[in-house]
Formats: structure tokens, sequence, C-alpha cells
């Protein structure tokens, strides 16, 4: 163990100027290398000599000669400041080609169905021996789970963080209707009156359907849907609406994803209701460090991407992308 008493007597620098000394053995060359004038060496060399209770350095003409004691000290303290100049060296840039371990992101699945996929294929093509890995997204636990080092960042609508956590936002999630329109005759643009008219389908997470933001914008301009169904993932809602004349209401992103991949028709709400504002969620103690900081800027240049080829309205955050 460290002795705290003894190393609260000797100031780095010392140990500094005494490994020069003993390269150079001559004060004015040692000087000239620390930077410092030769009585501010002396003055060093007086506070080393106090501290250890030797001479060291002994002028011997022009030069100086070094005590037994500076001699056998002489290898572990050069050893020592080896090491130290090593620890605070600025760490090597992120290699991502030989990387070989885990990246890890948490997103709730309508967010993994537009950008999971990208993202793993620029992963493998950038980083061929890593492994991406999705964290199921669990907003009440979510902090806990970051904390723990669960995963690198979550990509959600997040509520206010902790001090010790680093909020990126990164775009405006708009919310679009979709539906099949086999099942579905409907003119674009989607008028007020189709939409109320027609059942639909929602995303609840939990068991409890509270009303949402969409039903609140409609009771303020005195009308209200009817729900038919009810399910508690994105990914049941294509089949659901293939198999049945409905409506979905969900974000842009995701609506553009499944309309694609699905056949399905999208359209604008015929009403006004807020943006949801999509953030990046991670650790501050993680805000520095070259290989998140490397995985962070991939996932926005990825997202930005199939924001972009999805034709969706929203861009990601000058900020973020910078």
């Amino acid at each position: 163990m460290i002795n705290d008493a003894t190393l609260r007597k000797i100031d780095l620098n010392l140990l500094l100027a005494f490994s020069v000394l003993m390269q150079e053995r001559n004060v004015s060359r040692a000087a000239e290398r620390l930077l410092l004038g030769q009585p501010g060496l002396s003055a060093a060399l007086k506070r080393l000599r106090e501290a250890l209770n030797d001479e060291l350095f002994v002028r011997v003409g022009r030069g100086l000669q070094p005590t037994p004691r500076a001699l056998s000290i002489a290898p572990v303290i050069e050893e020592a400041l080896t090491c130290i100049e090593k620890a605070i060296r600025p760490p090597a840039a992120f290699e991502p080609a030989s990387y070989e371990g885990e990246f890890r992101i948490s997103m709730c699945d309508n967010l993994e169905t537009a950008f999971f996929g990208p993202l793993a294929a620029r992963l493998r093509r950038l980083a061929p021996g890593a492994k991406l890995i999705g964290v199921a997204s669990e907003k009440r636990e979510a902090a806990k789970l970051l904390d723990d080092g669960a995963y690198d960042f979550s990509v959600a609508v997040h509520d206010e963080p902790a001090s010790w956590h680093v909020r990126e936002p990164l775009f405006e999630q708009c919310s679009m209707s979709i539906y099949d329109p086999t099942q579905l005759h409907l003119k674009a643009p989607l008028g007020l009156a189709d939409f109320v008219a027609n059942p639909h389908i929602t995303i609840a997470y939990d068991s409890d359907v509270a009303a949402t933001t969409l039903d609140i914008a409609l009771a303020r301009i005195g009308q209200k849907r009817t729900v038919a169904a009810s399910v508690p993932r994105f990914s049941a809602l294509p089949t659901a609406l293939k198999a049945m004349p409905a409506i979905a209401t969900v974000p842009e992103a995701i609506a553009r994803c499944m309309a694609q991949l699905h056949g399905l028709a999208i359209a604008r709400l015929p009403f006004d209701i807020p943006a949801d504002p999509v953030s990046m969620l991670y650790r501050r103690v993680d805000q520095a460090d070259g290989r998140a900081v490397w995985f962070r800027r991939l996932f926005i240049e990825v997202a930005s991407a199939a924001l972009e080829a999805s034709g969706c309205t929203t861009t990601i955050a000058k900020k973020a992308a910078a």
C-alpha cells in the first residue's frame, strides 16, 4: 500500500528535476531542458536533498557526480516517471477495425424497426469483429440500467436526466396514420371525418390504456375515435392492419418503414398534435471515451441517413450531427 505520509513530502516536479539532472549531470543543461532558471533548479535540488536526507549530487569541476543513494534510486524513479507519463498520455484513437468487443444500445421497438438493421450493417462493415446487442427498452428502469452499464446509450423520449447523465437531442418525432389500402379505401389527404369514423388500433405499453396525446388533441376539437384493438408492440401492427379495416397512428419513421415493407398506406394527421422529442441518453463518465464517442457518432450518421432514405420530414439536430 502507498505510504501517503512519505509521498506528501515529495513534489512530482522534484522527481522530474532529479531524473533530468541524472541524465545531464550539469545544472545549466538540466535547467534548460526543464525550462527553469538555474536558481529555480538549485532551489528544487535543495528541497529534494532535504526530503531524502542525502546530498544526491556533488559538484565536481563543471559537472555533477551522483551519490550512491542517487545511483540506487535513479532506475526506480525513471521507471515511475515513465509509468506516469504513459498514464497521462492522451489515449490512442479508437480503432473500430480491430475492436472485438460489444456495442450495446437500447431503443423501443418502433425505433429499432427504423434504425437497428442499418446500424448493424454499418457496424459490420466498419468493425467486423464487434457485436451489436439491442437491449429492450424499459422506461421505468432506464436510468438504473444505464448506470449499471447494461447499454452504451439509449434512444427514446427521455425525461429530465440526472446530473451524471447527458441527454443529447436528436430529432422531433411527428406522428402519421397508417392503414391497409385494400381494407380501407380512403382518399388522400386523410380527412378528419374518415379518421374518426373508422376503428383504430393503438399501442399501449401498460395494461391500463390511458388517454393519449392524440385523444387529448381530438377532444379539444370536439372529436373522439373508436379504439377496436390495442397491442403492446409496434411489431404486431402490420398483420393486424392487413387483417382488418383499421387505422393506426405511429411515429413517422416506423410508419414509412412499415409502408415500404408491408404495402401499407400512410397519411398525415388531419389535425395537429405535438411532436415527441427523441434524444440520446448516456453516462457523463463516457462523454470523452473514444470507443463510446465513436459509437454515438456512428448511430447519428446511420439514423440521419435512414431518416433521409425513408423520406421523413424530420432530420437529426445539427448539434447532434456535428
